[in-house]
């Protein structure tokens, strides 16, 4: 079965035009961080349509820039994502502050059609950019001993209004067991639709785990840090009851306050698009032998 590319979908004068649109002419104007960078499709892609750069980007969460779906793209256009280092320290064998054009460097951009789904039950289809987190970890040397990665995000009050709230201890936090962090679908994506990422997207780089809640795939990260002790994720500080460390998809397990048996897929109707969820979003085959043995209701 042949894989989609962006330009399967959509033809990129035509994304082009409707970017231009949402962003104006000024933000068309700014030389793009990775421009010359090319991906190739990959073998984990899905074959489902993706969803619209206009879905992909105007409905999402960042609660950096506020609460809503929408204020992601109105407001996140004051952060400032160049430059931008990435701090890489703990238990690793070269700690430094890293430039991401640096991180970027020599590491194998793959375009990742992923599905993508929030835990209030909707989901998308998205054409990430990016390359394996293991690719990274391998050139920085993780030592014996750890177990688990842990990520930040940027805070910057001025810049992400929505960190003035104390509705979260910033910076938003999230982590992984060494093992899914190496697993081959876990990505650092730079853009999508064959682009920088959209900064209410995550720019200038973030986390993809496409088998877990979007919650887990951090957004402008600026510290990873390896540890022999997992670490402490937001959704878990805020709510434990509801939100544990390893968010699997898992239709079997209710959200205390809603089901997960089904989901709706952004762009296709409040009610023709609902679908039936798949067990670790879809990608059980891939990644259903790092949990064996394990209780996944009681490792939520």
């Amino acid at each position: 079965m042949r894989h989609l590319t962006w330009s399967d979908v959509t033809p990129k004068p035509l994304w082009l035009n409707r970017r231009q649109l949402m962003t104006g002419a000024a933000a068309l104007a700014a030389a793009p961080a990775f421009a010359d960078m090319k991906a190739a499709p990959s073998k984990y892609s899905t074959d489902a349509t993706p969803n619209t750069l206009e879905e992909i980007s105007g409905y999402n969460n960042f609660y950096e820039f506020g609460t809503g779906k929408e204020d992601p793209a109105a407001y996140a256009g004051a952060l400032t994502v160049d430059p931008w280092s990435v701090v890489i320290d703990g238990m690793v064998d070269k700690p430094g502050t890293y430039d991401l054009a640096d991180l970027v460097k020599d590491q194998p951009l793959e375009e990742r059609i992923y599905r993508f789904r929030c835990v209030e039950a909707w989901s998308m289809v998205v054409p990430w950019i990016g390359f394996q987190l293991s690719g990274l970890l391998n050139r920085v040397g993780v030592q014996p001993g750890a177990k688990f990665v842990a990520l930040e995000t940027l805070v910057r009050p001025e810049e992400m209004f929505g960190q003035e709230s104390a509705f979260v201890e910033w910076p938003y936090r999230e982590g992984l067991r060494l093992d899914e962090a190496m697993h081959p679908l876990t990505i650092l994506a730079t853009g999508l639709y064959g682009d920088d990422l959209p900064k209410q997207n995550g720019a200038p780089i973030r986390l993809v785990v496409p088998w877990k809640y979007g919650f887990k795939s951090i957004k402008s990260i600026v510290r990873i840090s390896l540890t022999d002790t997992m670490p402490l994720t937001t959704w878990n500080m805020l709510q434990p009851s509801e939100y544990g460390f390893y968010s699997n998809v898992n239709p079997l397990v209710d959200h205390p306050r809603w089901s997960q048996a089904s989901e709706r897929r952004i762009g296709a109707g409040l009610f023709d698009g609902r679908q039936d969820t798949l067990m670790f979003n879809g990608y059980e085959p891939e990644v259903a032998s790092l949990y064996a043995g394990m209780d996944l209701a009681a490792n939520y």
